[in-house]
């Protein structure tokens, strides 16, 4: 069963494809995606990257957790699932 993991700290200029290449080293990705602003297009600095087994996931977190990649320390753990109500911004959910 694939394992989905986050990798946070990533650089600005780190691409999706240099990230799934990074994470091919530790077994095969499903799929790699950087979270990016939907207004700027620009990096938020963090991604979701699936691999195809949790023995794979658990070696990608062994091999890049703490890690360097294009000049900024990696944080990589398994992503937590995403909340039922998607919580989240916008104006119903401002305090006036």
């Amino acid at each position: 069963m694939a394992k989905n993991l986050f990798v946070g700290s990533i650089s600005f200029s780190t691409s999706d494809d240099a990230l799934k290449a990074a994470f091919a080293q530790a077994g095969e990705v499903v799929s790699s995606r950087i979270i990016t602003d939907r207004d700027t297009g620009r990096s938020k600095g963090f991604a979701f990257v699936e691999m195809s087994t949790d023995e794979e996931a658990q070696k990608a977190i062994e091999m890049f957790n703490g890690k360097e990649l294009d000049g900024r320390t990696l944080v990589v753990n398994e992503a937590r699932p995403r909340q039922a109500n998607g919580g989240g911004g916008g104006y119903k959910n401002r305090k006036f």
